[in-house]
C-alpha cells in the first residue's frame, strides 16, 4: 500500500470510526518491501501500477516511507518521499504519515498476519484502503478476510483496485 496520501488539515479524522488498528505491533518486522494488491484509486495514484512502499526507521525512531509505481501512461516511474509516526505508542499501528511537510494524514494497520506478510491498511476515512503483501500476490483465503474486515468497517470493497505488477526497475 503506497502512503501517499491528502493531507488532512487538522487531522480531526485519522481513523474510520469502525476501523480498530493492530496491537501488539512490532515496528521492526513492519519495516521493508510491500507490494500494493489493491486500492481505491485517488489522484497521487492515478495511472500507476508496480506500486510498492518500502518503510526504513531514521534516527529518530520515525518512519521513512519510499512510495514507487510505475505510470503505464507516461512511461516512467514515479517516486515520493514521506515521514509517518506513531499517533500513540509503538504498539499500535495508528500513525500519521506526510508527504507534504507538516500535514499528516492517518494511516492504520487494521489487519496483520502473524507473519507481517500480508496488511489491511486503512486511511483516515472511508476513501483510502490498501491491500498489501510482500510478494506481488496475496492468497485467496487472506484476500477473502480481508475483504470482510473492510465490508464491516464501512468500506465499498468494489472500488478497489487490482494493481498490476509486471514492470522491473
Amino acid at each position: 500500500m503506497i502512503l501517499t496520501l491528502v493531507f488532512a488539515g487538522c487531522n480531526k479524522e485519522v481513523i474510520p470510526e469502525k476501523a480498530v488498528p493492530v496491537t501488539n505491533f512490532d515496528v521492526d518486522r513492519y519495516l521493508g518491501k510491500w507490494y500494493e494488491v489493491a486500492r481505491f484509486d485517488f489522484k497521487f495514484e492515478k495511472d500507476l501500477d508496480n506500486t510498492t512502499a518500502t518503510y526504513s526507521l531514521d534516527k529518530s525512531g520515525n518512519i521513512q516511507v519510499i512510495n514507487r509505481g510505475y505510470n503505464y501512461v507516461t512511461k516512467q516511474w514515479k517516486q515520493a518521499e514521506g515521514t509517518a509516526k506513531f499517533r500513540d505508542d509503538q504498539k499500535t499501528a495508528a500513525l500519521k504519515v506526510s508527504f507534504f511537510g507538516p500535514f499528516y494524514s492517518g494511516y492504520n494497520v487494521i489487519a496483520l498476519d502473524e507473519d507481517y506478510r500480508y496488511a489491511l491498511v486503512a486511511g483516515k476515512n472511508l476513501d483510502y484502503l490498501w491491500i498489501l503483501s510482500r510478494e506481488t500476490t496475496i492468497p485467496e483465503a487472506i484476500k477473502e478476510q480481508y475483504l470482510a474486515l473492510a465490508k464491516q468497517v464501512g468500506y465499498d470493497t468494489s472500488r478497489l483496485l487490482w494493481v498490476k505488477h509486471d514492470e522491473e526497475k
